[in-house]
């Protein structure tokens, strides 16, 4: 199993000006103690049950192209885009300039979107079927796989249209960087990812991961497709302390919440939670440590993450 760090706070202190130093020298440490991945929100405000709508949060992908040009071999990733922020031809363009910044470390993650509030806020059309979304997301999937591969782009979609279209330089990645689709729908949402997708990320429990991967093995018979070359990942929120004393000391001096959104427990607990996610058929497991408290993810690396070697 592989591991890997998800950014879903930019609470590191007091000062606006020192997120980004912040943020880099966590990419940086996930980089130097094993872990394979650090991905960042793609939101414009905070996401509910992470932080308050207006605590500082900065655009995921002006950071994500900084942090390629300051790291090396970690795999760099957007958890996950909606495809309602941005034209998906211009963010095609987005994403080939950041493959190319890290040299070739991009993972494109892109979901149906959900989060109707931001939308609101920032004058963005939110359909309210879920359905249209996912269709929205499919079609935007192909016409950004069409724009990576092709020396000129005509797309004419239901929702995107695109005329004769450049997109140079391509990727660096060949035949172009992995899209990972995020969401656990499993009617619509895993039936795109067996046609399209390259890496899966799927929320929930381990038994709902593996009930939910077992209807994604379903449709890639369907679709024809091998259901081993999709990668199978889960982002969850960590909180851990060595035992339960200190426990239940963090949980009280960070005012974390009860029930806990994500899994507040022990290395032992936590050891033993990874432990079914493997057997679930997770492959990376993305790990957000609880307002960024820099504990939780040094006992992932020095004292679970060895056992999962």
């Amino acid at each position: 199993m592989k591991f890997g760090v998800h950014n879903s706070s930019w609470l590191f202190g007091p000062d606006p000006a020192e997120i980004f130093e912040a943020a880099k020298a966590k990419a940086l440490w996930a980089e130097n103690h094993g872990f394979a991945w650090f991905s960042v929100m793609d939101h414009l405000i905070q996401i509910p049950h992470v932080g308050a709508s207006d605590e500082p949060f900065i655009e995921g992908w002006t950071v994500l192209s900084a942090l390629a040009a300051v790291t090396n071999r970690i795999r760099l990733a957007t958890l996950v885009s909606s495809v309602g922020y941005r034209n998906p031809a211009h963010l095609a363009k987005i994403a080939a300039s950041a493959d190319l910044i890290s040299r070739g470390r991009l993972t494109f993650g892109i979901g149906a979107g959900w989060f109707e509030t931001e939308y609101r806020q920032y004058g963005w059309e939110f359909p309210e079927r879920p359905a249209t979304r996912i269709r929205q997301m499919e079609e935007a999937v192909r016409l950004v796989l069409a724009m990576w591969t092709e020396r000129r782009t005509t797309f004419r979609g239901r929702y995107f249209q695109v005329e004769d279209a450049i997109l140079e330089p391509k990727p660096v990645q060949k035949p172009h960087p992995p899209i990972m689709i995020a969401g656990g729908g499993e009617q619509l949402t895993l039936r795109v990812v067996a046609r399209l997708a390259d890496a899966c990320n799927v929320a929930g429990d381990p038994d709902a991961v593996r009930r939910k991967l077992a209807t994604l093995r379903r449709h890639c018979e369907t679709e024809e497709r091998s259901y081993d070359a999709i990668e199978k990942t889960n982002v969850i929120g960590f909180l851990l302390a060595r035992d339960e004393a200190a426990l239940a000391a963090k949980r009280q001096r960070l005012a974390a919440p009860e029930p806990f959104p994500g899994f507040a427990g022990t290395v032992s607990e936590v050891h033993d939670l990874i432990g079914r996610y493997q057997d679930a058929g997770v492959q990376l497991l993305i790990s957000s440590a609880y307002k960024n408290d820099s504990e939780t993810h040094e006992l992932l690396a020095g004292d679970v993450m060895p056992s999962f070697a």
